[in-house]
């Protein structure tokens, strides 16, 4: 062996020394527990090894257990590096010091604040950092037959107006119902469908100091409107399953429901089928749908979208610079397979590697969706489709986020307390104002 050829031997043995030595390993608890989420993410995690030398190691944490867990491993001195966490835990996790700040707003920062969705950012948002750096989202869409509100002359579902004219033109029981709105009292779907009327009415349980909204206007024309599309549903305990049913059986002129129901529209789910014709795999359905993400009401006139956002926290016990390099790559080169996981409910919150760039978004719509078939987004929706439903999370809302009062909110929506009274409203039980006074009054005893 020659002098060169023992040189140049000895650099790329003092390279692999050097990579070994620098080589980590970070844990990354992840809320995606589904075997092929799982599959997905452990391919990320190799991609990631191939290019940096780091490990992740994957561990599968139950939604429901993930602030139980995250706290007590806090307390012990054990979380994890990264944490995968929804919107409602940003403000409780980063108050309690489970998620360091400084480290997801320098992420944000390397990876470019003008290439995400202001929705979501500003949702993180917290004594001037971003606690948490957002990886995908959706919002919450009113979902309607665009060729019957065609045939009849009505304006899509924009505003409250809108929606109760086409009520009136469209209401036609059993063939049609104006609305399938959520009345089952102890189920979620109930009260997401609450937060998002009231938002587009203008009204907030939680004022900005954390004290509880006693003002009853807004609450009022929500409770009213609420009382509006449950007169124009069928009768009984209704949430998502009926709504959909419904809707894909050719019933329902409008409904309002999450993005999941875009592929199943598009006839690639079995156990959800078209049922509007003969053939369970047609997309007619999805060409007569059209989208609504943002709606107002009377006290909100520029309107509202609600939206659920999930987010990649750097834990106060991380190595935080592996860690940061895992999002950075999971929010670039690897974002197709995050987004991946389930395209019709994890939109992009990052559009681009610069401001203005949309490629992750076009990446995003030629992802396959779908169960039992597979087939992109682009396929079955035009492209305007696609960036109206995308553009939601934009402006993308909850209760308490603009004044820092979300931990406060949720507490509201974890106790359903409005799902109940608007239940009894809805049957008759309780008058508007004893309705809305018993809110607030429940509500201040929380």
């Amino acid at each position: 062996m020659n002098k060169l050829t023992m040189l140049s031997v000895g650099a790329v043995l003092s390279a692999s020394v050097m990579s070994s030595a620098f080589a980590d390993t970070i844990t990354m608890w992840t809320m995606e527990e589904q075997p092929d989420r799982m599959a997905r993410q452990e391919k990320m995690a190799a991609d990631f090894n191939r290019k940096t030398g780091h490990t992740v190691n994957v561990v599968a944490v139950s939604e429901k257990d993930i602030a139980t867990r995250a706290t007590a491993a806090f307390a012990a001195g054990d979380l994890p590096d990264i944490l995968n966490h929804t919107v409602q835990h940003l403000l409780p996790f980063a108050e309690a010091g489970i998620l360091d700040t400084g480290a997801a707003t320098d992420v944000v920062d390397d990876l470019g604040l003008n290439t995400f969705a202001a929705g979501p950012i500003n949702m993180a948002k917290a004594d001037g950092d971003i606690v948490s750096v957002p990886t995908d989202g959706w919002t919450q869409l009113v979902v309607y037959r665009k060729d019957l509100f065609k045939a009849a002359g009505l304006n899509p579902p924009k505003t409250f107006a809108d929606i109760e004219a086409a009520i009136a033109a469209l209401h036609n029981p059993p063939s049609m119902y104006g609305f399938v709105a959520a009345t089952k009292i102890d189920e979620t779907y109930m009260m997401q469908l609450i937060e998002h009327i009231s938002l587009a009415a203008g009204y907030n349980p939680v004022n900005a100091d954390g004290s509880i909204n006693e003002d009853t206007t807004n609450l009022k024309t929500a409770l009213s409107f609420y009382k509006t599309i449950a007169d124009a549903s069928p009768e009984g305990d209704l949430y998502w399953k009926q709504s959909r049913e419904m809707y894909l059986g050719g019933k329902a002129a409008m409904i309002v429901w999450s993005p999941s129901l875009l592929d199943e529209l598009g006839g690639l789910r079995d156990s959800a089928p078209v049922t509007i014709n003969d053939d369970p795999t047609s997309k007619a359905l999805a060409k007569d749908t059209g989208f609504v993400t943002v709606f107002a009401g009377p006290g909100n006139a520029s309107g509202a979208a609600y939206a659920d956002v999930r987010y990649l926290g750097i834990t106060a016990d991380a190595n935080a610079n592996v860690a940061g390099e895992f999002i950075k790559f999971a929010l670039s080169s690897g974002y197709g397979d995050w987004l991946g996981m389930a395209p019709e409910g994890k939109f992009p919150v990052r559009m681009g590697n610069w401001g203005g760039d949309k490629s992750y978004e076009k990446l995003w719509a030629s992802l396959d969706v779908g169960v039992d078939r597979k087939e992109p987004l682009a396929n079955i929706y035009p492209k305007n489709v696609i960036d109206d439903i995308v553009a939601g999370l934009a402006v993308g809302d909850r209760w308490g986020v603009k004044d820092g009062q979300l931990a406060t909110a949720s507490k509201i929506v974890n106790a359903r307390v409005m799902s109940q009274v608007i239940r009894k409203y809805i049957d008759g039980e309780v008058s508007l104002d004893d309705a809305a006074a018993e809110i607030v009054a429940k509500h201040k005893a929380l």
